[in-house]
């Protein structure tokens, strides 16, 4: 591969805005200098970025599923959606894929099996522009959940687990009021039918939620496999997630939750819809009021892809006292380090040069170009 030189730009390290030049030989940076160079690529005083890394998106379900009752060809689905992370200057994605379901039907149930092969097929043929991992999502109370989870648990590209209790009354839906206006306009349910559900789901929960989860637990401790804990709320939550020995902490929903996994070194994951607009779609904790308490370690992108990148951008421009590198940092080093990829995330010599070239324009960060590994993608 020949050698690339990336100057004139804003180049963002882990602790640092240099104006600088970057080096690329063989896919991986070989020197960051300060000062003007010679360059083959040209930056034009714009800013130069290491690759984002998003652990947790479900971007892929939208594309295989574009309207109610439409189902996508899925080969073509993965690669529609890998468009747009790339597109949002991620270069490595977990595509979050739910194992069980809070619901006994819906995309989530049906597609499961063929969102995992298909994300399979186009890593395996090099149709991708990113890099794909996998995230696989388990809802606890599924009553067949460990029949489920035990095809893919030694997946090769399986990088995190994560444990979700969706039971309406606790963790992400503690406000009932919340959980009927998100299902009534997401699955048109009716008054009586969400009454039915929550009383089918709280009996669920009491048979299945514990043994489940110890379950996929020892599985992915046998493994090594890193584990997330998902909308923790109270404090018997984060011990829990502790005693599991847990590696990241999504989407606690309440400050109490969030300093806790912080202080026993659970890293925090946040999503960017929630930074963006400033508080939570579930009536839960702000994003932003974390950042300020320094409990905000992790961003995600969540449903909204380009919400990353533009998540970087609000966090330096609020009250959070949160300067440009260490915002970068939280969508790409500590999230690649937090799942054993050490090798990529921070513009440093030796680290894959996954780099995006970033402008702002009316203080919205545009996208000009990605490069994965040495070699433009978008």
């Amino acid at each position: 591969m020949s050698e690339l030189v990336f100057g004139n730009g804003r180049i963002v390290t882990a602790g640092a805005v240099i104006n600088g030049s970057v080096k690329v030989a063989d896919g991986r940076i070989a020197a960051v200098d300060e000062g003007r160079a010679g360059a083959s690529v040209d930056l034009g005083g714009d800013y130069l970025l290491p690759g984002l890394v998003e652990l947790h998106t479900d971007n892929l379900e939208n594309h295989v599923q574009p309207r109610p009752g439409v189902r996508w060809p899925m080969l073509s689905a993965v690669m529609d959606h890998d468009a747009r992370i790339a597109g949002a200057g991620i270069t490595t994605v977990l595509d979050a894929i739910s194992i069980g379901s809070i619901r006994d039907t819906g995309i989530r149930v049906e597609t499961m099996r063929d969102m995992i092969a298909g994300v399979a097929k186009a890593n395996e043929r090099g149709m991708m522009r990113a890099e794909h991992l996998l995230h696989l999502r388990c809802e606890v109370s599924t009553p067949d959940l460990v029949a489920q989870f035990d095809p893919f648990v030694d997946t090769p590209f399986l990088r995190l687990v994560s444990v979700m209790d969706h039971t309406p009354g606790q963790r992400q839906f503690v406000n009932l009021d919340k959980h009927h206006e998100y299902y009534k306009g997401k699955f048109g349910m009716s008054d009586a039918e969400i009454a039915d559900f929550h009383v089918k789901k709280k009996e669920q929960q009491e048979r299945w939620s514990a043994p489940n989860r110890a379950r996929v637990v020892r599985m992915c401790q046998e493994r090594s496999i890193p584990l997330a804990s998902h909308d923790d709320a109270t404090p018997a939550h984060v011990d829990e997630a502790i005693g599991d020995r847990m590696v990241i902490a999504e989407f606690p929903t309440t400050v109490e939750a969030a300093a806790r996994s912080h202080a026993a070194g659970l890293r925090v994951l946040m999503g960017g819809p929630n930074v963006v607009r400033g508080f939570s779609h579930s009536g839960n904790v702000s994003a932003l009021d974390l950042a300020r308490r320094g409990h905000l370690d992790i961003v995600s992108s969540d449903y909204v892809p380009s919400s990353l990148l533009i998540s970087i951008f609000s966090l330096t421009d609020s009250d959070c006292g949160i300067g440009l590198p260490a915002a970068v940092a939280m969508a790409s080093k500590i999230p690649a380090e937090a799942v054993g990829l050490d090798d990529r995330g921070e513009i440093a010599p030796g680290r894959r040069a996954d780099l995006i070239q970033v402008g702002v324009v009316e203080n919205v960060p545009v996208v000009r170009a990605v490069w994965r590994e040495g070699r433009r993608v978008a």
